[in-house]
């Protein structure tokens, strides 16, 4: 959303993001244009003897693909002369490949227990990580949390002299309603009033539009070209696959990459509130390193049927143990191994007026995608 906004100022933004749904040049970009296959060998080449050099040394061990692909970003964005880095953070924050950078603004989404065996066991020990990219000064733009994670971030930025800007109080959202497959809401700023749009379902999104907004009013200040009119230009039209996506009407065919608790039941939240359906289908599958029983705990009331499958990525979890957590919980399940049998065979079964939910794992919602045009899936 900052990037687009950005981009509809006149600015010549990048942006850096993971993971990717289809191709590794989606994590690249310079507005609407993807890094080529054919820049990426040439920053690779460049970059080559530093990866070479830290690998010898290995200080701090060998470099990891995320560490080298954000450095392949960084190099990018310099030879593209941009204006604007818009910045992704990988993993938790404060030893993230990504936190090299001195920031104009800082932005923290909604904090829950996600990768634990890295972040921390409690919301506060994740909120900490999370903290670690806030910088002397720097002001940070916050998600709506809960006590203890704001606790944390409330402390961290009075120890760093950094002004915290909250959404939920600072800026507001306000009178959603749902135009076709557009969320129209207003966002009360610090510095103005804005009747958005977005093509982005999820009451979630108006959480994340306001801190777009709110980051964006902060890089105002500094940069006058930013106005109310590109920022409503830019949310209008941000694009943004895999998150509450539509690829089909009869049936509904809707995918999602919710891969925690507390996305799944957001998720379901979303399904009942934005959807009509008679009956619903549940296709799953996950990565390697998730706490399926929490998610399946939040997702099994709304459906019907549930078909467990699993992506072509090396790190998916066999559709075994995903099985057998469904069992466990009363629910009787089928298996297939891949996505690309999974969704036709759910298509079969389905009538004119039920859902398919594809989730679990981004890379399941991606092959789902795929498949969409195979299938003549149509919105």
């Amino acid at each position: 959303m900052v990037a687009s906004a950005l981009t509809a100022a006149g600015f010549r933004t990048g942006l850096f993001t993971s993971p990717h749904l289809h191709v590794i040049n989606e994590r690249i970009r310079v507005g609407s244009e993807l890094v080529s296959d054919e820049e990426l060998v040439v920053l690779l080449e460049r970059i080559r003897p530093e990866i070479e050099a830290v690998n010898k040394a290995a200080t701090y061990g060998k470099l990891t693909t995320f560490e080298i692909l954000t450095a392949l970003g960084f190099c990018h964005f310099e030879q593209k002369q941009v204006d604007f880095q818009v910045i992704e953070v990988g993993l938790g924050g404060r030893l993230d490949a990504t936190n090299v950078v001195e920031p104009e603004v800082c932005v923290i989404t909604s904090i829950s227990l996600e990768h634990t065996d890295v972040l921390g066991n409690t919301l506060a020990e994740i909120a900490g990580e999370k903290a670690g990219i806030i910088k002397p000064g720097c002001p940070v733009v916050s998600s709506p949390q809960v006590e203890e994670v704001e606790r944390v971030f409330t402390t961290v930025c009075q120890d760093k002299g950094a002004e915290l800007v909250r959404v939920g109080s600072d800026v507001t959202w306000h009178n959603p309603r749902l135009e076709s497959d557009r969320q129209l809401f207003r966002v009360d700023g610090r510095l103005g009033s804005y009747e958005l749009s977005i093509p982005l379902l999820g009451k979630y999104q108006l959480d994340n539009a306001a801190c777009a907004v709110a980051a964006l009013e902060l890089l105002e200040e500094q940069n006058p070209q930013i106005t109310a009119e590109s920022i409503t230009k830019g949310l209008a039209s941000v694009r943004w696959e895999g998150r509450l996506q539509v690829l089909n009407r009869r049936p509904l065919v809707v995918v999602d990459g919710a891969h925690n608790a507390d996305s799944a039941r957001k998720l379901k939240q979303s399904l009942e509130q934005y959807f009509e359906f008679d009956r619903a289908i549940l296709i799953i599958g996950f990565s390697a390193d998730k706490n399926v029983a929490n998610i399946i705990t939040e997702l099994v009331p709304l459906f019907n049927e549930v078909i467990v499958t699993r992506s072509i990525h090396p790190r998916a979890m066999a559709t075994a143990p995903i099985a057998a957590e469904f069992v466990r919980q009363g629910i009787a399940v089928r298996e297939t191994d891949d996505i690309s049998i999974a969704l036709p065979l759910a298509l079969e079964v389905a009538g004119e007026k039920d859902l398919i939910c594809v989730t679990g794992s981004l890379f399941v919602v991606a092959g789902a995608i795929e498949q969409a045009p195979i299938l003549n899936l149509s919105v």
